[in-house]
Protein backbone atom coordinates (compact mmCIF):
# COMPACT_ATOMS: atom_id res chain seq x y z
CA UNK A 1 0.00 0.00 0.00
CA UNK A 2 1.25 2.92 -1.58
CA UNK A 3 1.63 6.04 0.97
CA UNK A 4 1.98 8.44 -1.95
CA UNK A 5 -0.52 7.11 -4.40
CA UNK A 6 -3.27 9.88 -3.51
CA UNK A 7 -3.49 13.20 -5.26
CA UNK A 8 -5.57 15.87 -4.68
CA UNK A 9 -9.20 15.38 -6.70
CA UNK A 10 -9.41 16.47 -9.88
CA UNK A 11 -5.08 17.32 -10.39
CA UNK A 12 -6.50 20.45 -8.34
CA UNK A 13 -3.40 23.15 -7.87
CA UNK A 14 -1.91 23.12 -4.49
CA UNK A 15 -3.64 26.36 -2.26
CA UNK A 16 -1.42 29.10 -2.28
CA UNK A 17 -0.77 28.77 1.68
CA UNK A 18 1.23 25.60 1.07
CA UNK A 19 5.24 26.07 1.96
CA UNK A 20 6.89 23.88 -0.77
CA UNK A 21 10.26 24.38 0.10
CA UNK A 22 9.55 24.42 3.48
CA UNK A 23 8.31 20.72 3.15
CA UNK A 24 10.79 19.75 0.86
CA UNK A 25 13.06 20.63 3.17
CA UNK A 26 11.71 18.90 6.09
CA UNK A 27 11.79 15.65 3.78
CA UNK A 28 8.06 16.09 3.02
CA UNK A 29 7.19 14.15 -0.61
CA UNK A 30 4.79 16.58 -2.66
CA UNK A 31 2.35 14.00 -3.72
CA UNK A 32 1.92 13.22 0.11
CA UNK A 33 1.86 17.18 0.76
CA UNK A 34 -0.83 17.56 -1.84
CA UNK A 35 -2.81 14.74 -0.76
CA UNK A 36 -2.71 15.54 2.92
CA UNK A 37 -3.41 19.28 2.70
CA UNK A 38 -6.38 20.80 3.76
CA UNK A 39 -8.92 20.81 1.09
CA UNK A 40 -12.04 22.33 2.20
CA UNK A 41 -12.46 26.06 1.26
CA UNK A 42 -12.26 28.79 4.07
CA UNK A 43 -13.68 31.47 3.78
CA UNK A 44 -11.17 34.10 5.17
CA UNK A 45 -7.85 34.86 3.52
CA UNK A 46 -4.27 34.09 5.26
CA UNK A 47 -3.60 36.32 8.47
CA UNK A 48 -7.13 37.13 8.61
CA UNK A 49 -9.23 35.87 11.60
CA UNK A 50 -10.09 32.41 11.54
CA UNK A 51 -11.38 32.23 15.20
CA UNK A 52 -12.39 34.96 17.55
CA UNK A 53 -12.76 34.68 21.01
CA UNK A 54 -15.18 37.39 22.59
CA UNK A 55 -15.58 37.83 26.09
CA UNK A 56 -15.76 34.13 26.95
CA UNK A 57 -16.57 33.44 30.62
CA UNK A 58 -16.83 30.35 32.18
CA UNK A 59 -18.08 29.48 36.08
CA UNK A 60 -18.03 26.48 37.96
CA UNK A 61 -20.18 26.98 40.51
CA UNK A 62 -19.32 30.20 42.57
CA UNK A 63 -15.49 29.44 40.87
CA UNK A 64 -14.45 31.73 38.43
CA UNK A 65 -12.63 29.77 36.31
CA UNK A 66 -12.38 31.66 32.65
CA UNK A 67 -13.03 35.69 32.88
CA UNK A 68 -13.86 37.92 29.79
CA UNK A 69 -11.19 36.60 27.35
CA UNK A 70 -10.45 37.48 23.84
CA UNK A 71 -8.34 36.51 21.51
CA UNK A 72 -8.68 35.65 17.84
CA UNK A 73 -6.66 33.11 15.72
CA UNK A 74 -5.61 34.41 12.25
CA UNK A 75 -5.39 31.66 9.41
CA UNK A 76 -1.82 30.58 8.65
CA UNK A 77 -0.24 30.99 12.60
CA UNK A 78 0.43 28.82 15.15
CA UNK A 79 -0.93 30.35 17.91
CA UNK A 80 0.05 29.46 21.52
CA UNK A 81 -2.16 29.37 24.89
CA UNK A 82 0.31 29.33 27.73
CA UNK A 83 -0.20 30.03 32.01
CA UNK A 84 0.49 28.62 34.83
CA UNK A 85 -1.46 25.60 36.39
CA UNK A 86 -5.31 26.65 37.45
CA UNK A 87 -4.43 29.76 34.67
CA UNK A 88 -7.48 28.45 32.68
CA UNK A 89 -5.56 26.90 29.36
CA UNK A 90 -7.53 23.87 29.54
CA UNK A 91 -11.24 25.38 30.18
CA UNK A 92 -10.50 27.86 27.38
CA UNK A 93 -9.78 25.06 25.45
CA UNK A 94 -12.54 22.95 26.52
CA UNK A 95 -15.02 25.96 25.96
CA UNK A 96 -13.96 26.56 22.12
CA UNK A 97 -14.53 22.63 21.07
CA UNK A 98 -17.74 22.09 23.25
CA UNK A 99 -16.85 20.10 25.90
CA UNK A 100 -17.56 22.85 28.45
CA UNK A 101 -20.93 25.95 28.25
CA UNK A 102 -19.43 28.97 28.53
CA UNK A 103 -21.42 31.24 31.29
CA UNK A 104 -21.16 33.90 28.65
CA UNK A 105 -19.41 35.28 25.60
CA UNK A 106 -18.79 33.24 22.43
CA UNK A 107 -16.51 31.69 19.87
CA UNK A 108 -16.77 32.13 16.09
CA UNK A 109 -15.34 30.21 13.51
CA UNK A 110 -14.78 32.24 10.30
CA UNK A 111 -17.57 34.81 11.80
CA UNK A 112 -20.17 32.08 12.53
CA UNK A 113 -21.23 31.46 16.34
CA UNK A 114 -20.31 27.61 17.59
CA UNK A 115 -21.81 28.09 21.18
CA UNK A 116 -24.15 25.16 22.09
CA UNK A 117 -22.92 23.30 19.17
CA UNK A 118 -22.13 19.41 20.08
CA UNK A 119 -18.31 18.34 19.76
CA UNK A 120 -18.65 15.74 16.99
CA UNK A 121 -20.37 18.67 14.66
CA UNK A 122 -17.66 21.46 15.97
CA UNK A 123 -15.31 18.81 14.45
CA UNK A 124 -17.16 19.06 11.40
CA UNK A 125 -17.51 22.72 11.18
CA UNK A 126 -13.76 22.55 11.32
CA UNK A 127 -12.43 22.95 14.76
CA UNK A 128 -10.29 19.52 15.44
CA UNK A 129 -8.56 18.85 18.77
CA UNK A 130 -6.00 16.46 20.11
CA UNK A 131 -5.97 15.71 24.20
CA UNK A 132 -3.82 15.82 27.03
CA UNK A 133 -4.18 11.48 27.60
CA UNK A 134 -4.32 10.39 24.33
CA UNK A 135 -7.59 8.81 23.30
CA UNK A 136 -7.08 6.07 20.49
CA UNK A 137 -9.05 3.08 19.97
CA UNK A 138 -6.86 0.51 21.16
CA UNK A 139 -7.59 -2.60 19.28
CA UNK A 140 -7.50 -0.79 16.05
CA UNK A 141 -4.14 -0.42 13.61
CA UNK A 142 -3.12 2.86 13.04
CA UNK A 143 -4.56 3.41 9.42
CA UNK A 144 -7.77 2.69 10.72
CA UNK A 145 -7.92 4.87 13.49
CA UNK A 146 -6.89 7.31 10.79
CA UNK A 147 -9.61 6.12 8.55
CA UNK A 148 -12.55 6.87 11.22
CA UNK A 149 -11.23 10.48 10.98
CA UNK A 150 -11.53 10.49 7.63
CA UNK A 151 -15.30 9.57 7.97
CA UNK A 152 -15.77 12.48 9.68
CA UNK A 153 -15.72 14.29 6.07
CA UNK A 154 -17.57 11.14 4.54
CA UNK A 155 -20.87 11.50 2.75
CA UNK A 156 -21.94 7.98 2.04
CA UNK A 157 -25.08 6.95 3.60
CA UNK A 158 -25.34 3.70 6.00
CA UNK A 159 -27.34 2.16 3.61
CA UNK A 160 -25.29 3.02 0.41
CA UNK A 161 -22.30 1.95 2.65
CA UNK A 162 -24.10 -1.99 3.43
CA UNK A 163 -24.77 -2.30 -0.47
CA UNK A 164 -21.48 -1.57 -1.56
CA UNK A 165 -22.39 0.94 -4.42
CA UNK A 166 -19.53 2.33 -6.18
CA UNK A 167 -19.47 6.06 -4.68
CA UNK A 168 -18.73 4.14 -1.30
CA UNK A 169 -16.11 2.08 -2.45
CA UNK A 170 -14.84 5.13 -4.23
CA UNK A 171 -14.45 6.89 -0.55
CA UNK A 172 -13.42 3.60 0.83
CA UNK A 173 -10.15 3.79 -1.42
CA UNK A 174 -9.62 7.13 -0.92
CA UNK A 175 -9.70 7.00 2.46
CA UNK A 176 -6.87 4.46 2.49
CA UNK A 177 -5.11 6.38 0.27
CA UNK A 178 -5.02 9.73 2.37
CA UNK A 179 -4.83 8.00 5.32
CA UNK A 180 -1.44 6.32 4.67
CA UNK A 181 -0.56 9.58 3.53
CA UNK A 182 -1.60 11.17 6.70
CA UNK A 183 0.99 8.17 8.82
CA UNK A 184 3.98 9.17 6.25
CA UNK A 185 3.19 12.87 6.89
CA UNK A 186 3.70 12.66 10.58
CA UNK A 187 5.94 9.95 10.33
CA UNK A 188 4.89 6.64 10.87
CA UNK A 189 4.04 4.56 8.03
CA UNK A 190 5.88 2.17 8.18
CA UNK A 191 3.41 1.48 11.17
CA UNK A 192 0.19 1.35 9.14
CA UNK A 193 -0.95 -2.20 10.01
CA UNK A 194 0.44 -2.11 14.04
CA UNK A 195 -2.54 -1.96 16.53
CA UNK A 196 -2.27 1.27 18.16
CA UNK A 197 -2.29 0.23 21.59
CA UNK A 198 1.37 -2.20 20.79
CA UNK A 199 2.92 1.63 18.93
CA UNK A 200 5.57 3.25 21.29
CA UNK A 201 4.11 6.56 23.39
CA UNK A 202 5.68 9.02 20.47
CA UNK A 203 4.34 7.16 17.66
CA UNK A 204 0.63 7.23 19.23
CA UNK A 205 1.04 10.72 19.91
CA UNK A 206 1.50 11.26 16.28
CA UNK A 207 -1.27 9.39 15.78
CA UNK A 208 -3.65 11.30 17.30
CA UNK A 209 -2.31 14.09 15.07
CA UNK A 210 -3.00 12.59 12.09
CA UNK A 211 -6.48 11.33 13.04
CA UNK A 212 -7.51 14.95 13.84
CA UNK A 213 -5.76 16.10 10.67
CA UNK A 214 -8.24 13.54 9.31
CA UNK A 215 -11.27 15.48 9.56
CA UNK A 216 -9.68 17.95 7.29
CA UNK A 217 -9.42 20.86 10.60
CA UNK A 218 -9.60 24.58 9.41
CA UNK A 219 -8.15 25.15 13.07
CA UNK A 220 -5.97 22.15 14.31
CA UNK A 221 -6.08 22.61 18.43
CA UNK A 222 -3.06 20.39 20.02
CA UNK A 223 -3.54 20.24 24.41
CA UNK A 224 -0.21 19.06 25.59
CA UNK A 225 1.12 17.21 22.56
CA UNK A 226 4.94 17.05 23.77
CA UNK A 227 3.51 15.66 27.19
CA UNK A 228 6.17 12.79 28.83
CA UNK A 229 8.44 13.49 25.55
CA UNK A 230 12.45 13.58 26.17
CA UNK A 231 14.12 16.74 24.35
CA UNK A 232 14.94 14.79 21.16
CA UNK A 233 11.37 14.29 20.32
CA UNK A 234 10.45 17.80 21.49
CA UNK A 235 12.39 18.92 18.64
CA UNK A 236 10.83 16.55 16.08
CA UNK A 237 7.78 17.41 17.60
CA UNK A 238 8.34 21.00 16.78
CA UNK A 239 9.27 20.62 13.26
CA UNK A 240 6.07 18.27 12.80
CA UNK A 241 3.84 21.59 14.10
CA UNK A 242 5.85 23.34 11.73
CA UNK A 243 5.26 21.12 9.01
CA UNK A 244 1.24 20.85 9.67
CA UNK A 245 1.51 24.65 9.27
CA UNK A 246 3.72 24.88 6.00
CA UNK A 247 1.35 22.55 4.54
CA UNK A 248 -1.59 24.89 4.53
CA UNK A 249 -2.87 24.39 8.28
CA UNK A 250 -3.81 26.64 11.31
CA UNK A 251 -2.82 25.36 14.67
CA UNK A 252 -3.80 26.41 18.53
CA UNK A 253 -1.38 24.78 21.01
CA UNK A 254 -1.45 24.73 24.71
CA UNK A 255 1.73 23.73 25.92
CA UNK A 256 3.83 24.08 29.28
CA UNK A 257 7.18 23.36 27.71
CA UNK A 258 7.88 26.72 27.17
CA UNK A 259 10.94 26.19 25.22
CA UNK A 260 9.04 24.22 22.35
CA UNK A 261 6.54 27.28 23.01
CA UNK A 262 9.04 29.87 22.09
CA UNK A 263 10.41 28.01 19.45
CA UNK A 264 7.29 26.89 17.20
CA UNK A 265 4.87 29.82 17.64
CA UNK A 266 4.16 33.18 16.03
CA UNK A 267 2.23 34.52 18.60
CA UNK A 268 1.28 33.83 22.36
CA UNK A 269 -1.58 34.21 24.54
CA UNK A 270 -0.93 33.86 27.81
CA UNK A 271 -3.98 33.86 30.75
CA UNK A 272 -3.47 33.87 34.54
CA UNK A 273 -6.61 32.96 37.24
CA UNK A 274 -8.63 33.10 34.29
CA UNK A 275 -7.76 36.35 32.90
CA UNK A 276 -5.77 37.20 29.46
CA UNK A 277 -2.60 39.09 30.53
CA UNK A 278 -0.72 39.43 27.61
CA UNK A 279 -0.84 38.90 24.18
CA UNK A 280 2.07 38.75 21.27
CA UNK A 281 5.03 37.59 19.49
CA UNK A 282 6.92 35.18 21.63
CA UNK A 283 10.22 37.30 22.01
CA UNK A 284 7.74 40.22 23.47
CA UNK A 285 6.35 37.61 25.86
CA UNK A 286 9.30 36.15 27.09
CA UNK A 287 10.29 39.89 28.08
CA UNK A 288 6.92 41.19 29.51
CA UNK A 289 7.45 41.44 33.18
CA UNK A 290 4.05 40.34 33.60
CA UNK A 291 4.46 37.13 32.36
CA UNK A 292 8.01 37.22 33.88
CA UNK A 293 6.05 37.53 36.93
CA UNK A 294 3.02 34.93 36.50
CA UNK A 295 4.44 32.04 35.27
CA UNK A 296 8.02 32.05 33.08
CA UNK A 297 10.74 33.39 35.68
CA UNK A 298 14.01 34.96 34.86
CA UNK A 299 14.70 34.97 31.20
CA UNK A 300 16.82 31.90 30.01
CA UNK A 301 19.78 32.51 27.35
CA UNK A 302 18.93 29.33 26.17
CA UNK A 303 15.20 30.16 25.30
CA UNK A 304 15.10 31.61 21.98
Amino acid sequence: MSADSGRRPGGAAEPAAIHRDALAAQGIDRDVAETVAPEREIGVKVGDSLVQVQNLTVKFGGLLALDNVSFDIKRGEILGLIGPNGAGKTTCFNAMTGVYKPSSGKVLLEGQSIGGVKQHKITRMGLARTFQNIRLFAEMTALENVVVGLDARHKTSVGRALLRLPTHIREEKSAIDRGMALLDFVGIADHWDVLSRHLPYGHQRRLEIARALATDPKVLCLDEPAAGFNPAEKEELMTLIRTIRDDGYTVLLIEHDMKLVMGVTDRIVVLEFGKKIADGAPRAIREDPRVISAYLGEPEDDVA
